[in-house]
């Protein structure tokens, strides 16, 4: 069903495309620290400290993202046999970390001055622990096994597992009290956040997704060459 991919013609594209998304991504970012920092009000129970939400949301955000589409390809790698999905899904497992390491970091400074404490076993912080867990071991799998096909099939199954956890920290705030709210930004219904606020979450997000695949197309890049080094003609 799924062809082969030869490296020099996807190389030939992601290079070219790695220095159009850092233009976009310079200019998404400096619009959305200024709507972030400078324009968005302060909150009136939260004060300044409510900035904190254009890196810590879509950091969090992202980081579901990345791993829901990693356990995706993971799936179909084991459904399809196509070898470029654990190439594809190895580079994006990176920034999925880098970002989830931001959420929670983020989140303890914010939680500080809203809840009074740098860290609590909160379902959601607790949840967004493991998946930055299953990040680390997906990334050292790659590290510690030489065999290309014994780390594809291991980290492909942590990643299937992994996926599990990406409704509960959906849903967590639903299912149990948690220090954290309900959810303010709905695709399918009503959302609650002033659009004074939404709009540079949105300018942010966009601004952290192209960081992404700019981290992304550099990894899939260096697997490319490294293939290529190899005197390799498919994947």
């Amino acid at each position: 069903m799924f062809k082969f991919f030869e490296p020099n013609k996807i190389f030939s594209i992601t290079f070219r495309a790695q220095k159009y998304v850092l233009f976009l991504f310079i200019i998404v970012l400096s619009i959305g620290l200024t709507e972030a920092l400078i324009l968005s009000p302060e909150d009136y129970k939260q004060s300044h400290s409510v900035r904190i939400m254009y890196v810590h949301v879509p950091s969090a955000w992202i980081s579901l993202g990345i791993f829901a589409i990693i356990a995706f390809l993971s799936l179909g790698s084991f459904v399809f046999k196509n070898k470029n999905f654990p190439l594809i899904s190895k580079s994006l497992a990176p920034s999925g970390f880098i970002f989830s390491v931001i959420a929670l970091v983020t989140g303890a400074i914010w939680g500080k001055p809203t809840w009074g404490t740098w860290w609590a076993w909160d379902a959601r912080i607790t949840s967004m622990l493991v998946l930055a867990l299953f990040y680390m071991m997906y990334l050292l799998v790659w590290r510690i096994f030489e065999n290309k096909d014994q780390a594809t099939k291991i980290t492909s199954i942590i990643a299937i597992v992994g996926a599990i956890n990406i409704p509960i920290i959906k849903f967590s705030v639903d299912w149990w009290t948690t220090l954290h709210q309900n959810t303010s930004v709905n695709i399918l219904s009503e959302t609650s956040i002033h659009p004074s606020m939404l709009i540079p979450l949105g300018i942010m997000t966009a601004a952290f997704v192209l960081f992404s695949l700019l981290i992304f197309l550099m990894k899939y890049n260096t697997e490319l060459i490294k293939i290529k080094n190899k005197g390799l003609d498919r994947l």
